[in-house]
């Protein structure tokens, strides 16, 4: 019989602090990289495609990693899983910092990735078996911190590094970090309990690996190849069939790596649904706001961090706030709530213009995240409640899994919503100007400045000019158009959080 590992008379807020710091400290450093990488473009001289390949390495590194975290916790124990996953990231970063070419550093990164990827789920299990369920809102509204002001902090963090410091320091950074969290949760975290009866799912292990592996690597290279292409449809077929090969083994296997029958816990099912249309919605806006900020605004990652830093700290304000007031109300007045604002604040977006002041944007970003800061942890901690604690790890692993497969998929359909509506704008602005008489009046006054300016060929430079202007305002159009999308599937999960109960305060297993 299951026994919790951690008594309700146990203090669990250091532990609980040991496991944010490390959850907080994978997501940071991930989330820092982006700025980062012009930088190692010129260093290793490399083109963006290939550079791009530090991200995509970490991102499917992870991906393959977090369905096997469950069956670790419960084989090994989750605080020794947890120590390993902090000393592989510790030796990743180190790696990292010592990469001497581009491919060095994408080996350094998958290294990287085992030890982050596990630490979210991982610590989300811990969680879950040091805390008594009556006060489980407050501790998840802790945790849940690391996991949304990680990315809002780290594109800040890591363009003053690159600006002032050395781009190494975006790695070396994490060793005093991850070796002083490793010592914390060597002394303070329990001991996991042992089920040493427990069967290694190899097929399921081979066919999620293979099957995310390569849904992950098709959405986040099928905008660059072409959603038509083959590599990508091939990519596509494959990941379908090795998927589908993965339920069939798991729904017939007596200890499956993934306990898919979890979906047959309908509120576990809506909170994992919901919870990834609220990853789509987070994803866009991350996405969408510094690329509007740099490419249209000409600010620098770090002049786009300071922006977003005020919707980071209202986020790590709600966290905490909305888990206190889940252990009081339960789930659907705070998801509700928190879902429609985040919904109103996303759609609100769609305005943006090159007049858009910073303080507009600021400001938008930050009702938007008072929403999310209200509805994520109430949605995540409504479904992980109905789940018994013998299976906490590896109803983690699944929702993880979801959420990361739901972010690479909202940023490959964002984008290529995106890129689609530009052509539209950029084809209906041009269509414009052709038949109206004041583009020929601008064009002349145009090339009449070029001219007394000096340039050569006048009337090229003038329609290259003109042109330029067209196509930078179909992007401001295609981006608000983006939001547009992104809110509807917030908007849809607004009448899943109706569904949500506030379940019995302890389940055990049986």
């Amino acid at each position: 019989m299951e026994q919790r590992e951690a008594s309700q008379n146990d203090s669990f807020w250091l532990p609980l602090l040991v496991v944010v710091l490390g959850a907080f400290a994978a997501i940071l450093n991930n989330s820092s990289i982006n700025v980062a990488l012009p930088k190692m473009m010129s260093i290793f001289g490399v083109s963006a495609e290939d550079a791009e390949w530090i991200l995509t390495a970490y991102m499917l590194t992870s991906g393959v990693v977090i369905p096997v975290t469950g069956y670790l916790g419960d084989r090994l124990g989750t605080k020794r899983v947890y120590l390993i996953c902090t000393a592989i990231f510790i030796l990743g970063s180190v790696l990292c910092s010592l990469a001497w070419n581009n491919s060095s550093m994408v080996a350094a990164r998958v290294i990287q990735g085992i030890g982050g990827g596990a630490i979210m789920p991982v610590s989300m299990a811990i969680v879950y078996r040091i805390v008594p369920r009556e006060k489980i809102g407050l501790a998840l509204g802790v945790w849940g911190m690391a996991a949304v002001c990680g990315p809002a902090i780290g594109p800040t963090l890591g363009g003053y590094i690159v600006d002032h410091l050395n781009w190494r320091f975006l790695f070396t950074m994490n060793i005093p970090i991850g070796v002083t969290g490793l010592f914390l949760a060597y002394i303070l975290l329990p001991e996991g309990l042992l089920r040493q009866n427990l069967k290694f799912d190899l097929l399921g292990f081979i066919t999620s690996t293979l099957g995310c592996f390569t849904l992950l690597l098709a959405l986040s290279e099928g905008t660059k190849e072409g959603w038509s292409s083959y590599y990508i449809v091939a990519l596509l077929t494959f990941s379908f069939y090795a998927l589908l090969l993965f339920v069939i083994v798991e729904l017939n296997h007596d200890q499956p790596m993934l306990d898919l029958r979890l979906f047959k816990n309908g509120v576990f099912s809506i909170s994992v649904f919901a919870g990834s249309l609220i990853t789509i919605g987070l994803y866009g806006g991350v996405f969408l706001i510094p690329l509007f900020t740099q490419d249209l605004l000409f600010l620098t990652p770090y002049e786009t961090g300071l922006i977003l830093m005020p919707a980071a700290i209202v986020t790590a304000l709600m966290m905490p706030i909305s888990g206190f007031l889940f252990d009081r109300f339960g789930p659907k007045v705070l998801a509700v709530a928190g879902l429609t604002l985040t919904a109103w604040g996303t759609l609100e977006f769609h305005n943006l213009s090159l007049n858009t002041s910073n303080y507009s944007i600021m400001l938008l970003a930050a009702v938007r995240s008072l929403g999310m800061g209200l509805a994520m942890m109430p949605i995540t901690t409504a479904g992980m409640n109905t789940v018994p604690v013998n299976q906490v790890g590896r109803a983690s692993a699944l929702s993880n899994v979801t959420r990361q497969v739901a972010g690479s998929f909202g940023i490959a359909i964002l984008t290529a919503v995106m890129q689609n509506r530009q052509v539209f704008h950029y084809a209906g602005l041009a269509d414009g100007m052709s038949i109206n008489s004041n583009t020929v009046s601008l064009l002349s006054q145009l090339k009449g400045y070029l001219t007394y300016a000096g340039v050569a060929d006048a009337g090229g430079a003038a329609m290259a000019v003109l042109e330029g202007l067209v196509a930078e305002e179909s992007l401001v159009r295609a981006i608000d158009d983006t939001f547009i999308v992104a809110a509807l599937f917030i908007f849809i999960a607004i009448p899943l959080a109706f569904l949500l109960k506030k379940p019995a305060k302890k389940i055990e297993a049986p």
